[in-house]
């Protein structure tokens, strides 16, 4: 009966350390002349490792029983309770995802396709403390779940987003259209902007910044702001899940289906749109489903009764 109920511990914990990780944002890490994205998650009952560059992912979950057989094996001077090598571990690995490092710590690493190995040396209660990460190849429905599916949202969430703003600015050129109609005169000519147009504006972002962004180098793969936007995705994606487990239906959601997915927008285009993701978080964009730029503009502006400008055109 004990052990039955230590196996279902184990599993529970299993279960939590998988949920944590999901809403880990991805951060870049460099060991050595390697760099790489990683997420980790660390609990009582062991932890999980996520890493990839790009090109290959690799996974480890490891419980207080490897935990432990492993810090024998690694370490054969120190005796210590699993808990302290798991906190140990936990200082080591977190400053690096939170983009601090510590020249007391030593990383190193081995990869190839089908497995990585991370080095650490270290030091506990005085001692030398070695550790190896084991990481084999990750599964496809995890590279699916941690990388493609919440990318995909991302992007469908950045898409909406910027149709809002261009939807914006074309509104805000309206708007001073208006003004300038009503006799309005900007107090200083530096200020004048061209009215926006979406299409030479996107041909210009594909033309120069682009291959900026692109020649940036695998490390910068998710700045601080796209970090919270995956973790807004993955909590969202998370919630469904245990949704999905407590109402007993285990379906994946099928996403290469969706709607969203089917309504991409291509470069320029002024004829199609992109609907909201129903998960999307309210401030990436408005609750009312957005038309495109050149439909807004073409709205009938309702002429107010002529006022004296003021503010910017005063």
């Amino acid at each position: 009966m004990l052990g039955q109920v230590q196996r279902f511990r184990r599993m529970e914990g299993s279960e939590d350390l998988d949920s944590s990780l999901l809403t880990q944002p991805w951060a870049s890490v460099c060991f050595g002349e390697s760099t790489f994205i990683a997420k980790a998650c660390f609990r009582e009952t062991g932890y999980v490792l996520l890493i990839s560059d790009l090109s290959s992912v690799w996974y480890e979950r490891a419980d207080t029983d490897v935990i432990g057989k492993r810090s024998k094996e690694l370490n054969k001077r120190l005796t210590a309770h699993v808990s302290s090598f798991l906190n140990r571990l936990s200082n080591l690995m977190c400053p690096l995802l939170e983009g601090r490092e510590s020249d007391a710590n030593s990383f190193s690493c081995q990869q190839t396709p089908s497995k990585l190995t991370i080095h650490v040396k270290s030091e506990l209660s005085g001692l030398p403390f070695y550790w190896d990460f084991h990481c084999p190849a990750a599964a496809v429905e995890m590279i699916s779940r941690h990388l493609v599916r919440p990318l995909i949202r991302m992007s469908l969430a950045l898409q909406y987003q910027l149709q809002e703003l261009a939807s914006l600015l074309v509104q805000k050129d309206v708007e001073i259209e208006d003004y300038r109609e009503s006799g309005a005169a900007l107090s200083r000519g530096r200020l004048r902007t061209e009215p926006f147009q979406e299409k030479s504006f996107l041909q210009k972002f594909v033309d120069e910044s682009l291959p900026q962004l692109c020649g940036a180098g695998d490390g910068q793969a998710f700045t601080s702001t796209l970090q919270r936007l995956y973790t807004a995705v993955a909590r969202q994606e998370a919630r469904a899940v245990q949704k999905r487990h407590h109402s007993g239906d285990a379906e994946t959601p099928e996403l290469t289906s969706s709607p969203q997915l089917d309504s991409l927008v291509t470069l320029g285009s002024q004829q199609e749109k992109v609907e909201p993701p129903s998960d999307l978080p309210q401030s990436l964009g408005a609750a009312a489903t957005p038309s495109s730029p050149a439909q807004r503009a073409r709205l009938p502006v309702s002429k107010a009764k002529r006022k004296k400008a003021k503010g910017l055109f005063g």
